[in-house]
């Protein structure tokens, strides 16, 4: 028979707990066990060790990795909060001890910012296969873990700017803000992609990227209106721009980040009542943009760099209506 511990106490249930005066807390290991004494020790002293093959250790590991580093800015971009979150959470846990039902408590921690909940299961699939690999874990607890679903009220989807909307701002926004707009509207790449064009990009016709999120590389000619905001915004410097300066520079000609470009973007849609359209959609105008002038899907696709066509059937299946609308009306008199 195993001796039990002072303050422990067993629930009818079977769960162990450490008990004394108002504090109840659960020993989560079965008793007699190496877990269980080292949890019983934590609690008694306050102090809570760290196991030698913990996530913290695990996450500092994988950084360092090949398999980290083939992932695409943008990806790493996404996780790196998460892996942050962990470290917090359960940064001294010992690896081989998370359970599909921790995941879940997590997810569901996080119901309030449904994007992150969801990345947990993603990034602890991805370091649990690293775990396997060192043998630090048998199995991958991420496996079948079911993505929580974005409530209908909280779906906001991205409107094309009008018409309308397009001509204010080009008329009335500010130099930089107005710069934006042309590379988004331009380009239809996504807003992460246009912080990274540098003048190296642009050969006074097409530019060049690599995109963060799929890693497509891609020659973008210009539209008018983008090459005459590139070319407007390269005069306006004081000297020759080297070809790794970025298009896009803050108030010390640095590269801008993204949450100063959409903050610009905030404040000038703000001042010109064009809240309804955000920078995202700039991407689906273009889109449009293209469907007016007679492009099939394939071609549209060819310059946003989408692998998938269900946004560009979307928006340009729109932008065909109206136009066989408006060629209808035209024949209806």
């Amino acid at each position: 028979m195993v001796e039990r511990k002072k303050y422990t106490w067993r629930h009818p249930s079977g769960r162990e707990y450490f008990r004394r005066g108002k504090s109840l807390i659960r020993i989560n290991a079965e008793i007699g066990t190496e877990a269980y004494d080292r949890l019983y020790w934590e609690i008694m002293t306050g102090k809570r060790a760290e196991a030698k093959r913990s996530w913290g250790a695990l996450i500092e590991l994988f950084r360092q990795s090949d398999k980290w580093s083939s992932h695409s800015p943008r990806y790493r971009q996404d996780l790196e909060p998460v892996f942050s979150y962990l470290i917090e959470k359960i940064g001294k846990a010992d690896v081989s001890r998370l359970t599909q039902t921790d995941i879940y408590k997590a997810m569901d921690a996080n119901t309030h910012r449904i994007r992150f909940a969801n990345y947990i299961p993603t990034a602890i699939s991805m370091l649990s296969k690293f775990a396997i690999r060192k043998a630090w874990r048998t199995t991958n607890p991420a496996i079948g873990i079911e993505p929580l679903k974005v409530p209908t009220t909280k779906k906001k989807p991205h409107i094309p700017w009008p018409d309308w909307a397009v001509e204010r701002f080009r008329a009335e926004a500010n130099p930089i803000a107005r710069l934006i707009f042309e590379i988004g509207v331009g380009t239809l790449q996504r807003p992460g992609d246009w912080i990274g064009f540098t003048w190296g990009d642009y050969d006074g016709d097409t530019l060049k990227l690599r995109q963060n999120k799929t890693g497509i590389e891609l020659t973008l000619p210009c539209t008018p209106a983008l090459k005459a905001a590139l070319n407007e915004a390269k005069a306006a410097l004081d000297f020759a721009p080297m070809p790794n300066r970025h298009i896009l520079t803050n108030a010390y000609g640095g590269r801008m980040i993204y949450r100063t470009m959409a903050d610009n973007m905030i404040k000038e849609r703000k001042r010109l009542g064009l809240m309804l359209y955000d920078q995202h959609a700039l991407r689906y105008r273009g889109v449009k943009e293209l469907a007016w002038s007679g492009c099939d899907d394939d071609e549209i696709a060819s310059y946003s760099g989408h692998t998938t066509k269900a946004m560009i059937v979307k928006y340009a299946g729109e932008a065909r209506q109206i136009m066989r609308a408006r060629q209808a009306a035209a024949k209806r008199f």
